[in-house]
């Protein structure tokens, strides 16, 4: 796979670990999976273990490659990465001494931002405090619903140089969202084959509430249920929703 990456919100891809399982109802139309079956199908290396049916799929297996580690290295310009595009890092089958090396590698390439975004906050919060925090490394977890809303108290105890929260898709109103120490908010809806309906209310509060925060919002897309073919085009969103800012430097450390 070519590391360049469409997402809107990042420049590249980098995936030092595959595979995950379902841990919440975010997961449930999970792009990542779909997409490592397709890969396995195609004789892709990285994707040949199967993870379990009930939580994972075909070629989805939670799987290290120590081999991508040098990934990194072999990129001539800065870029932003997603670290994980396919995998969660904080994931309960991935060793702490192999985040530790995914770390120190992200910590040898300061001339790149790196983006790791988690669905298990518990585990990224136990673990914190036995990891050294690179400046270039922003740290999100993902919250999908109000029942999700705990991990952002997780994460703000969390000594990264940027803490940023992934509200997508969003399947329901964050009313109780506390943005306290949370730098930037990205925000989108669902998008393909059975895609949830995101109300526009639901975003609008997110947006008002890191207005009053100081926290950056992003909107990313308002899912397919909105529009199939427009739901990406913010020159289309209504207008209160046309926002994509990036964090400013806090405590001195630039993002």
């Amino acid at each position: 796979m070519s590391d360049r990456s469409s997402i809107e919100w990042t420049e590249a891809t980098w995936n030092p670990t595959t595979g995950c399982d379902r841990v919440s109802a975010g997961c449930d139309h999970c792009y990542a999976l779909s997409l490592a079956k397709r890969l396995k199908a195609m004789g892709s290396v990285k994707y040949q273990n199967d993870g379990d049916p009930r939580t994972s799929g075909p070629g989805f297996a939670l799987t290290l490659h120590p081999e991508a580690l040098a990934v990194p290295y072999g990129w001539k310009s800065p870029r932003t990465v997603f670290v994980n595009s396919m995998s969660d890092l904080f994931h309960a089958r991935v060793p702490l001494d192999y985040v530790r090396r995914v770390f120190a590698v992200i910590a040898d390439t300061p001339q790149h931002t790196y983006q790791v975004l988690t669905k298990r906050a518990r585990r990224l919060r136990l673990v914190a405090e036995h990891l050294e925090w690179p400046a270039n490394l922003w740290m999100g977890v993902s919250v999908e619903t109000a029942r999700e809303l705990p991990r952002v108290d997780d994460l703000r105890l969390v000594p990264a140089a940027v803490r940023f929260l992934s509200c997508e898709p969003l399947l329901g109103p964050l009313d109780g969202l506390v943005l306290r120490g949370i730098d930037w908010a990205i925000i989108g809806g669902e998008s393909g084959p059975g895609a949830r309906p995101m109300c526009e209310e639901w975003a609008c509060d997110i947006v008002d509430r890191c207005r009053r925060s100081g926290t950056a919002p992003f909107v990313k897309q308002l899912g397919s249920c909105w529009d199939k073919t427009h739901h990406k085009d913010i020159s289309r969103f209504p207008a209160g929703l046309q926002v994509r800012e990036y964090p400013r430097a806090r405590d001195g450390v630039p993002v």
